[in-house]
C-alpha cells in the first residue's frame, strides 16, 4: 500500500514578518476563551473548528497565528482522499506554496485521537516539521496516532463542530494525480476566508417581576 505521508511545507519555511506576530482583536478575544473557534468559509460551504487550546497549546496558537495574518485566505485543499482526509493550508489557488514560519513541536502525545472530523497538523517525515498545513480526518485514522518514538503520529489540535456536511461534500469531489498530490481536486476547493469566531454572548438573565 502506498505510504500516506502528510506533507507539510518543504521549500518555503521562512521567518514570518514581525508585523504578523500580533493577533487580530478577534483572534486575541477567541484565544482568551476556553474553546476558541475558527471559521473556514470555503467554496463548498462553511466549516467551524473548535480548538483544543489546553491539550494542544502550541498547535492551536500556531494555527490561530496563520488565521490572524490571513495566510489561509485563498488557499486550497490540494489533497483529498475520501476515506482518509482532506489536506490544505499551504498552496494558493495558483498552486504556488505560500511562505510559512518555522516548524513547531509535534504535540501528538496529548491524548487526542485522529478520529473522524478531528483536525491535525500535516508534516513531513520529520517528527517536528509542521508549519501551516493541516488536515481534517474524514474517517477514524487510528494509525496516525502516537505509538512510540519510531511512530510519533500526527498532532490533533481541534475538531469540526459545525459544517461536517461541508467536509463530506469536499471529500467526495473528483480528483486527479498531479505534481501537488496523488489526489488533487479537478475543481479547486478554496478556503475563501479563515477567521476567528467571537464567543456567543451569555443569555441575559430574566427580568424579575
Amino acid at each position: 500500500m502506498k505510504s500516506r505521508v502528510l506533507v507539510g511545507a518543504l521549500a518555503l519555511a521562512l521567518p514570518l514578518a514581525a508585523s504578523a506576530q500580533s493577533l487580530t482583536p478577534a483572534c486575541e478575544a477567541a484565544m482568551k476563551t476556553a474553546t476558541p473557534k475558527v471559521k473556514l468559509s470555503t467554496s463548498m460551504g462553511p466549516i467551524v473548528i473548535q480548538l483544543e487550546k489546553d491539550k494542544a497549546p502550541i498547535s492551536a496558537a500556531n494555527f490561530v497565528k496563520y488565521v490572524s495574518m490571513g495566510h489561509y485566505d485563498g488557499v486550497v485543499f490540494h489533497r483529498v482522499i475520501a476515506q482518509f482526509m482532506i489536506q490544505g493550508g499551504g498552496l494558493g489557488k495558483d498552486m504556488v506554496e505560500r511562505p510559512q514560519g518555522a516548524p513547531i513541536k509535534n504535540e501528538s502525545t496529548n491524548g487526542l485521537k485522529n478520529d473522524r472530523y478531528t483536525v491535525a497538523m500535516a508534516r513531513t517525515q520529520a517528527r517536528d516539521s509542521a508549519t501551516a498545513q493541516f488536515f481534517i480526518n474524514t474517517v477514524d485514522n487510528g494509525f496516525l496516532n502516537f505509538r512510540d518514538d519510531m511512530n510519533p503520529g500526527y498532532a490533533v489540535f481541534g475538531k469540526v463542530v459545525e459544517g461536517t456536511q461541508t467536509v463530506d461534500k469536499i471529500k467526495a469531489v473528483p480528483v486527479q494525480k498531479t505534481q501537488y498530490s496523488e489526489a488533487t481536486p479537478l475543481t479547486p476547493v478554496v478556503i475563501d476566508k479563515a477567521e476567528c469566531v467571537a464567543a456567543a454572548a451569555a443569555p441575559a438573565a430574566p427580568a424579575r417581576k
